[in-house]
C-alpha cells in the first residue's frame, strides 16, 4: 500500500486521507504492532478529537477511555498520545507528550 504524504515525523500531512488500514499500514511500517487494545485507543482518540477538535492530554485521555496511565506507558513503550495520534490520523499532541 502506498502510504499518503507524511510530515517529517510521520504524520499525516492532510488527516482527511486517513482510513483504518492507511493507520494500520503506517504502525507497520514503524515496527508497531497493533493489537485491540491499542486499536481501540486510537479510535477513541479519533472520537475524542471529533468531540472536541482538540487532542487530549494523556492524563485526561486516559480517563476518557478508563485506563490506567502508567498501563498504558507500558502498552505503548512511549508517551501513548504520539503514537495514537499519528497512527489514527490526528495533529501531532502539543505540550508533554
Amino acid at each position: 500500500m502506498e502510504l499518503p504524504q507524511r510530515d517529517g515525523d510521520g504524520y499525516l500531512i492532510d488527516m482527511s486521507v486517513w482510513t483504518p488500514e492507511i493507520g494500520r499500514a503506517m504502525a507497520a511500517e514503524d515496527g508497531v504492532e497493533l493489537d485491540d487494545s491499542k486499536w481501540q485507543q486510537i479510535l477513541k482518540a479519533r472520537q475524542y478529537y471529533e468531540e472536541h477538535a482538540v487532542v487530549p492530554p494523556i492524563r485526561k485521555f486516559a480517563k476518557y477511555v478508563g485506563e490506567d496511565q502508567k498501563l498504558m506507558f507500558k502498552m505503548w513503550m512511549s508517551g501513548p498520545m504520539k503514537p495514537i495520534t499519528k497512527y489514527g490520523g490526528l495533529p501531532k499532541p502539543t505540550g508533554c507528550v
